[in-house]
């Protein structure tokens, strides 16, 4: 799961702001530096075009999966031993298609009906950083190797977190995880299928309806988020001095990684978002490591994904889950860094 596929109940208003900053962005170039706005619009044309191919196998994707239901597939790894669990959910967590609003009725009825919090915690660290959709974007614009790595990273780092969690269970800070009015409710866009998937969807009305409902609703959202990060993406190269990023982010020590996680949580927007301001940052000295520490903890700590977990369990609970991503995401940094 990732923070990008756009819940059920789609609404036009939840475009509008972006879509009112993609305006904006021209109009403001042609005002304060007219001969840079046919460049930006050129770039970001150009950029744009050449992950259309990956938006569209995303969002075919993401329909299929959803039109499927294979989400029922998720929560057979809530079952057996723990330690099979926590494998499994860091596994699933990174290639689920949920949403993160859909994330917080099934784990409160994962942990209402009594799965551990080590594989749900897990599962909560994985889900946010990777899935297919964003591994085609991702290896669109930053390369094949970053997404395996990124992947990587994201299973490690629900890994991680989920034998933190069982190695300290007994520990006051993992007692009664819930809160108390944790309810299995959200916002109502919970997968409609349960038990067994139906890999033939189209043989059923509702779920090809539930194939068109959320291609469109992910093309909208897909294509709006990356119009708008490539439009940035330009911005940044062409204002932000090249020098400054190198000078903090760049160079191969353990500084600019443990910054690249610190700022990844408030500059974040989303996981798609994320890839082409990524791109802009690399080119102008950003290191591996920064790069990849600056996606996972922003990705486990951005809005959706925190909120997800905010909503269910105890503060010392979530502070946990802050802890884990930090540290695995620098983690995870050092060893991107080594590798690159």
């Amino acid at each position: 799961m990732t923070d990008a596929t756009a819940p059920g109940g789609f609404e036009w208003s939840k475009l509008r702001s972006a879509w009112v900053v993609i305006a904006l962005i021209p109009v403001m170039l042609a005002i304060f530096d007219p001969a840079q706005l046919v460049p930006t619009l050129i770039f970001t044309a150009q950029a744009f075009g050449h992950t259309a191919i990956f938006i569209t196998f995303a969002v075919l994707a993401i329909g299929y999966l959803k039109a499927t239901g294979a989400e029922a597939v998720v929560a057979k790894a809530f079952q057996g031993r723990e330690v099979r669990m926590i494998f499994l959910a860091a596994v699933l967590g990174g290639v689920s298609p949920f949403c993160s609003c859909e994330v917080i009725p099934f784990i409160a009825a994962l942990l209402v009906a009594g799965a551990p919090l080590s594989a749900v915690m897990a599962f909560w660290l994985a889900s946010p950083l990777m899935d297919p959709a964003m591994f085609l974007i991702t290896s669109g614009t930053l390369g094949f190797d970053f997404a395996v790595a990124k992947t990587v990273s994201a299973i490690g780092l629900g890994l991680f977190g989920g034998f933190a969690v069982k190695a300290f269970a007994a520990s006051p800070v993992f007692a009664d995880p819930l809160k108390p009015a944790t309810q299995g409710g959200g916002c109502g866009c919970g997968s409609p299928f349960k038990g067994t998937p139906q890999w033939r969807f189209w043989t059923e009305d509702k779920r090809r309806a539930v194939f068109k409902d959320t291609t469109v609703e992910n093309a909208l959202f897909l294509g709006k988020w990356l119009l708008l990060a490539y439009l940035l993406e330009s911005l940044m190269l062409t204002y932000v001095p090249a020098d400054w990023i190198a000078t903090f982010l760049g160079g191969g020590g353990i500084g600019p990684i443990v910054l690249g996680a610190l700022v990844g949580a408030p500059a974040y927007l989303n996981g798609y978002a994320a890839v082409p301001l990524v791109d802009a940052l690399l080119a102008q000295g950003m290191s591996n490591g920064a790069a990849m520490s600056f996606m996972l903890a922003g990705g486990v700590s951005c809005v959706p994904a925190a909120v997800a977990v905010w909503a269910l369990v105890r503060p010392r609970v979530f502070a946990a889950y802050l802890g884990f991503a930090f540290v695995g995401s620098v983690g995870a940094g050092l060893a991107w860094n080594m590798l690159a």
